[in-house]
């Protein structure tokens, strides 16, 4: 007979859920998950995962059609699309087996369905309802539920996907044929990411954004430098757009576009709807319990912990940032506090955010200008690529770095980049602000050479002694 009762119920196994469950098994606590659709939940199946491999083919696209500044010669490149979705999709199955390996393997059982809050036992154990998709419901009980069930595209009226005029991430990360004529709404990390792919596959591409600028929560300059090089690979950008009523014509749609009270109607073959995510609060049986549901997403304190005791939520469905490494992060704080462990509450600004468009971006903190409208004096460091060694032989210079400091205790408040593998670099500047380092440190710091990291250094110092190399 398979146990029904559990110390901790973890509702969603995505990069919040299966973490959660494998963190619980390791601190010997009874733990299961329910899941209705697929471990690894939308990072893994239908989000950071998936993008990535088909950026990975888009990138070498590109490369193919770019070799003569390295002495190469390609004639007739082509490519089969229907493959490069194909290993999209292959790389999200390897991972997500891994997931229900990792799950197995620390004995933890996962329970097919849609779980649903479902009241106290007589001795105030959590009951979770969970149905099969054939209907069949079973009950369990737990001391403590988390809830991990993530966010989903929102759509805008007007904008409502189609699976052939109108696409989510979903329809654009399974394509049966390349768009011709693309546009993308909403400049965000989905946004961006989408048109580089498409537009480095061959797509001609326009971005818009109702707002000033791409990438909006991006520090300025990271913003402006991003505009230009997409403008540079071919993608045609609109900032500070007004939208009006798609209208669709057989195999075509004509989005009427306002920019700066000039009206212009742009005909494409297929539309990306990038603008923003809800999170999945339906059907949790939350009516009836102290649980508060903002703007979509269940309010939780700095443990997570919901209004209802015994009751938590984590991830995409807690709110913003919405990352899969933030989940994961709160997965194990969750957990070891249940735990009763001595747990650090997260700090978002030391959450580092990841954009994989080219050219890359990432950034971790303040940018400039909320660190000065939050009453820091500062000093502000820049050093582009274009100056680096490493990059310039890459032949990848478009990019900056740029770092902000509190001038009165040389904290470092934010870094932001943008250029060649930048997502794998910021990390550096995260374990600064977690470590609470100043300037003094980050200068003292001796970076290797040649490397594109060395940028890094460069724009500590430029923000104090001056650059060495600029």
């Amino acid at each position: 007979m398979s146990q029904t009762d559990f110390d901790i119920l973890v509702i969603g196994g995505g990069p919040g859920g299966y973490v959660a469950a494998l963190r619980a098994a390791q601190l010997g606590l009874s733990v299961a998950v329910v899941e209705a659709q697929h471990l690894g939940g939308i990072c893994l199946n239908w989000g950071c995962i998936p993008t990535k491999a088909l950026l990975r083919a888009s990138e070498i696209n590109h490369l193919l059609h770019d070799l003569e500044p390295y002495g190469f010669k390609a004639e007739n490149v082509s490519f089969d699309f229907a493959k490069v979705v194909a290993r999209s999709r292959a790389v999200s199955k390897q991972l997500a087996s891994g997931v229900a390996h990792l799950l197995k393997k620390a004995k933890v059982p996962v329970f097919n369905g849609y779980g649903k809050l479902a009241g106290l036992t007589a001795d105030k154990k959590r009951k979770v309802s969970v149905t099969a998709k054939e209907g069949a419901t079973t009950t369990l009980t737990a001391q403590h539920v988390i809830l991990a069930t993530g966010a989903r595209a929102r759509t805008l009226p007007g904008l409502e996907p189609d699976g052939n005029l109108i696409w989510s991430y979903r329809e654009a990360l399974v394509p049966e044929t390349l768009p011709k004529r693309l546009l993308v709404i909403g400049s965000g990390a989905i946004g961006t990411e989408f048109a580089s792919f498409y537009r480095n596959m061959g797509s001609e591409v326009t971005l818009v954004e109702v707002a000033p600028r791409v990438l909006p929560v991006e520090d300025e300059d990271i913003s402006a430098l991003a505009k230009k090089s997409f403008e540079k690979q071919g993608i045609k950008v609109l900032t500070s757009a007004k939208i009006g009523s798609l209208q669709k014509a057989g195999q075509t749609v004509t989005v009427p576009v306002e920019v700066a009270g000039k009206q212009q109607n742009i005909t494409v073959d297929t539309v990306i709807s990038a603008v923003g995510i809800v999170g999945n609060t339906e059907n949790l049986g939350l009516e009836n319990t102290k649980v508060v549901v903002e703007r979509t997403h269940i309010v939780t304190d700095a443990l997570c912990r919901t209004g209802e005791p015994g009751v938590y939520a984590i991830g995409d469905l807690a709110g913003a940032p919405w990352l899969a490494h933030k989940a994961s992060h709160e997965a194990v704080m969750c957990v070891e506090a249940i735990a009763g462990k001595k747990v650090h509450p997260l700090d978002p600004t030391k959450i580092p955010g990841c954009t994989y468009c080219r050219p890359q971006v990432a950034s971790v903190g303040l940018t400039e200008s909320k660190a000065r409208d939050a009453g820091y004096k500062v000093r502000v460091g820049k050093f582009p690529l274009v100056a680096n060694g490493k990059a310039l032989a890459m032949g990848e210079t478009d990019g900056l770095i740029k770092t902000v400091f509190d001038e009165v205790t040389g904290e470092l408040l934010g870094a932001h980049m943008i250029g060649a593998e930048v997502t794998e670099m910021i990390q550096g500047y995260v374990i600064a602000r977690n470590g609470e380092l100043t300037e003094a440190e980050l200068a003292e710091t001796v970076f290797p050479h040649p490397t594109i990291s060395e940028s890094m250094h460069e724009a500590v110092l430029a923000a104090y002694d001056g650059a060495l190399h600029f």
